[in-house]
């Protein structure tokens, strides 16, 4: 069997996290088992669904590197098909027109819910002929009366519903719209979906929507119905959490392999390993190994995965992502260092690539000022010495580079005979406009030397200012 798996988002907002592991659960599962994954936006919430949501959606994914097989499909572009098999149920006895009000029905729900039953459509015109003419209706489907519906549910196992419990579903609204649990029905049977993997908050539309698959000679496919995420707190992940929307991820500052490397352990394991890279959740993923335990957000192990993966992955791989974080921090980059040389020698000092372009900035333009309690500490008189003969020497180098600038300033400090603080230390500062860097060696050589020697000076005067003060 080719196997086929979907992610089928509502549009009515950003892609959350729950959402996005569900669709790594869905695109892990197919490229597994060498299958085809398929994007479907189910838009049939027309007053709730925007084009804002479905950019929203298509750019999460992108970024995620999720990337379908087939789609988006659009269900709002699929009505006649959807009227087309509502026409055939009707012909066929297996739905029927249904006048009750809304406001009937509410009255009828308001007194089982006093009684203290169940409230539920209690079936008035499923074998009705009396159809009063021009009035409005809706198309209930006739769900059985008898026996029951079993799911052999991939997560939680075998799940059984009595029909009993179900009662006849609205499938077409009064104003001729078909319904989300009708269009689901037959989007997963024309696109041969295989296995439907989604949240715990649609088991109870399962048994519905098989039996409407059952009813229309459909195939019905294999379930696994994923647990909710939850915050550090224990209560339902919310905004309250902090980010929930993938792309804030991305404008927090995280690399999409250290979400999904993230969201994939939040309900799956393999042993004891925590790092994995796609290929390896391609390889390794298996829909039998998901839990059923909700799992807790933990931003403090996200953050600890995000560090990892800017540390180890290629430098020129975190450039791709980093590149988007200077741009918006308006950082120009055609007048600096290449950014994979940047990254690679601040990689171990960040936690997001966020902070990677706020500490960054002095490779590219010039500070505005020194950071004032490094300025105070490291740009006293005392200074002055070291940071004239250093840059003597800095001006003196004949092939700019790691070795030759460490050994001047090694010589500024022999011929000083101070240690080696007393000569870094200004010139971290005067260098970046703060008392924090990767090694002077690496940190100068992605400066320019004409560069270095005009901050210096600006040091310099900063010190003769403070002399005079």
């Amino acid at each position: 069997m080719s196997i086929t798996t979907r992610f089928a988002p509502s549009p009515t907002g950003y892609l959350h996290v729950g959402g996005a592991r569900t669709a790594l659960y869905s695109w892990l599962y197919a490229k597994s088992k060498g299958g085809k994954f398929i994007l479907r936006i189910e838009d049939t919430d027309i007053e709730r669904s925007t084009q804002a949501a479905i950019n929203a959606i298509l750019e999460g994914m992108q970024w995620l590197g999720l990337h379908h097989d087939d789609g988006p499909y659009y269900q709002t572009k699929r009505f006649d098909r959807y009227k087309e098999l509502i026409q055939q149920l009707l012909k066929e006895g297996k739905a029927y027109k249904c006048f009750m009000s809304s406001a009937e029905l509410d009255g009828i729900r308001e007194k089982q819910m006093a009684n203290g039953e169940k409230p539920r459509y209690p079936g008035t015109w499923r074998e009705r002929t009396d159809h009063p003419e021009n009035q409005p209706f809706a198309i209930r489907f006739k769900n059985p009366l008898n026996g029951t519906v079993v799911v052999n549910d991939h997560i939680r196992g075998k799940i059984e519903i009595s029909n009993t419990e179900l009662d006849d579903l609205v499938i077409q609204r009064s104003d001729g719209t078909p319904t989300y649990n009708f269009c689901v029905v037959v989007d997963d049977w024309d696109m041969g979906i295989t296995h439907v993997v989604r949240g715990e908050d649609h088991i109870n539309n399962t048994p519905r929507q098989i039996n409407i698959l059952q009813a229309l000679g459909a195939p019905i496919p294999e379930y696994a119905h994923v647990s909710m995420i939850l915050g550090d707190d224990g209560k339902k992940l919310s905004k309250r959490h902090g980010a929930v929307s993938v792309m804030q991820y991305r404008d927090d500052g995280y690399l999409p392999q250290a979400l999904l490397n993230y969201l994939v352990r939040l309900g799956w394991s393999h042993g004891d390993q925590e790092i994995f890279s796609v290929d390896e959740m391609i390889e390794l993923f298996d829909l039998d190994a998901i839990g059923q335990s909700a799992s807790a957000f933990n931003t403090d192990k996200l953050i600890w995965l995000n560090q990892h993966y800017i540390k180890t992955m290629p430098a020129q791989e975190v450039a791709e992502h980093a590149k988007w974080h200077f741009d918006q921090q308006a950082i120009d980059l055609s007048a600096g260092p290449a950014l994979e040389d940047v990254i690679a020698i601040q990689a171990d000092r960040v936690k997001t690539l966020k902070e990677m372009a706020e500490i960054s900035r002095y490779f590219y333009e010039e500070y505005q000022e020194f950071d004032a309690n490094a300025a105070k500490k490291h740009l006293r008189p005392v200074a002055k010495d070291a940071l004239l003969l250093v840059k003597d020497k800095l001006q003196a180098i004949q092939q700019w580079g790691p070795e030759t600038i460490q050994q001047a300033i090694n010589d500024t400090a022999t011929e000083l005979d101070v240690g080696m603080g007393k000569v870094g230390m200004p010139l971290r500062v005067a260098a970046t406009g703060s008392g924090n860097s990767p090694s002077l060696d690496v940190t100068l050589n992605l400066l320019k030397p004409e560069q270095v020697a005009q901050r210096i000076d600006k040091a310099l005067i900063y010190i003769a200012n403070r002399e005079n003060s």
